[in-house]
């Protein structure tokens, strides 16, 4: 009977693509703002542009992967599809450190903007009740996560709406550089193309999460053309989001001069803008963005686990149910919800270099999947269109990652090169040290001509 329950199809286009971005967090540009601007001589706008054009490349190889498997799996599937069945688990694997604990890193990041403004109050509260917030919400149905997560949002628009009107108010009375529309923060003579690299390096981590929309493929109507679209608005919106905000926020501080800390300056920017008011108004949009962030990574990370659960990777029985009634991966919510809870005993360092390793490998590997499919497998690459389309493209999308890695912190590596040892030994564990095939889900592919 628990083999006839499927996840609900019920989420269209906009819905994804707002879960995509909540999964992004649109307030994050103000909290990397001082450290490009540092970075950049002024130029965090520029740097936007460039994650932006690179990032696309990614998002277009998962749209084209998505069209051939549309389920929930992701890189796990499209990996285990197209070049091994061993190397699907370990992106699999590597990827759970992206989504399992992105989860967590939002519970710490509430607990510290909490814990600053009522200090009395014990942190283990603010991670307790936000990861109960966040589990209820998935657990009895993905619409009433998707639809919490659009007003969480809609709201962290509507502090960035009112950050720009008081910012053009204040270019408008002499303020920074004194004048609402300039090129400069794009483009200058003498700026360091080297530099604009650089801080595109560490932007190009604020777009984590227009991947995570391809695990809602199972619940999704028609998603061999929802979740494509939905990938790419999701990196786009995001991005036009990004630039927009670095924008106004350069124009009113041309240097980091202003500020005691530029690598925490997001306090400060909403102080100087706004005043005490505006500020208070602006940490609640700080919280609502972790807030959607949490409810979005949550969503995602119980859809992989059912995942690998249903192809029998991991505990079936656990990990492939589905509830009869809610139609939700029930268990899988609970769990990642416990999971979330270690946020009580972890500091931020350790919990935010657990991430990037994993995102960087699903990145990696997905755009090889797109060449393994496409080009060696169904020989699209004889002419133009389609030796651009699969095979420079994805280079470009994979080079461009391989950029990442190089600026990779080395905790991250040392962390992920940790939990990759683990998968592999369990791995040789179900495979009884690989005598057995890698368990999988069989299914047909969609080939889109």
């Amino acid at each position: 009977m628990q083999e006839n329950v499927q996840l609900k199809r019920s989420l269209g286009l906009w819905a994804i693509v707002m879960l995509g971005v909540g999964y992004m967090t649109p307030m994050v540009a103000f909290d990397t703002f001082g450290i490009v601007s540092h970075e950049t001589g002024g130029h965090v706008p520029a740097s936007y542009v460039i994650a932006l054009v690179g990032m696309l490349f990614t998002a277009a190889s998962y749209g084209k992967m998505v069209r051939v498997y549309p389920v929930a799996g992701s890189a796990y599937t499209y990996t285990q599809k197209t070049i091994s069945k061993k190397l699907g688990f370990f992106v699999g694997w590597a990827s759970l450190l992206d989504y399992l604990f992105l989860p967590m890193v939002n519970a710490l990041l509430s607990k510290i903007y909490l814990s600053a403004l009522f200090p009395e109050v014990p942190g283990w509260v603010w991670v307790v009740g936000f990861v109960a917030v966040v589990t209820i919400a998935n657990l009895f149905s993905v619409n009433l996560a998707a639809n919490f997560n659009n007003f969480l949002v809609f709201f962290q628009f509507l502090v960035i709406i009112v950050f720009v009107v008081l910012v053009v108010k204040g270019l408008g009375s002499g303020e920074g550089a004194g004048t609402v529309f300039s090129l400069v923060p794009f483009a200058e003579e003498g700026m360091s193309m080297d530099a604009l690299v650089a801080g595109a390096t560490v932007l190009c981590f604020s777009f984590l999460g227009f991947d995570a929309v391809t695990t809602l493929s199972e619940e999704t109507p028609d998603a061999v053309k929802t979740i494509p679209r939905a990938i790419f608005l999701t990196a786009l919106v995001g991005g036009v989001l990004f630039i927009t905000v670095s924008y106004f926020t350069q124009m009113y501080f041309p240097d980091v001069s202003r500020f005691s800390d530029p690598e925490a300056a997001s306090p400060e920017i909403a102080l100087f803008v706004g005043g005490k008011l505006f500020q208070a108004f602006f940490l609640a949009g700080t919280l609502t963005g972790t807030l959607a962030s949490g409810l979005a990574s949550h969503t995602s990370v119980s859809r992989l686990l059912y995942v690998m659960g249903r192809d029998n990777v991991i505990p079936a029985k656990f990990f492939g149910y589905i509830h009869p009634k809610w139609r939700t991966p029930a268990l899988n919510v609970v769990l990642v919800g416990f999971v979330s809870l270690i946020a009580i005993f972890l500091d931020l360092e350790t919990a935010t270099s657990l991430i990037n390793f994993g995102a960087l490998i699903a990145f990696t590997f997905v755009n090889l999947a797109v060449i393994s499919h496409y080009v060696i497998k169904m020989k699209r690459y004889k002419n133009i269109k389609d030796f651009i389309n699969y095979l420079v493209f994805p280079l470009i999308g994979a080079g461009i990652v391989m950029i990442l890695w190089v600026n990779l912190n080395i905790h991250s590596l040392i962390l992920g090169i940790i939990w990759s040892a683990i998968g592999i030994l369990y791995l040789m564990y179900i495979t009884n040290w690989f005598r057995s095939p890698v368990p999988q889900m069989h299914m047909e592919e969609v080939h889109e001509l």
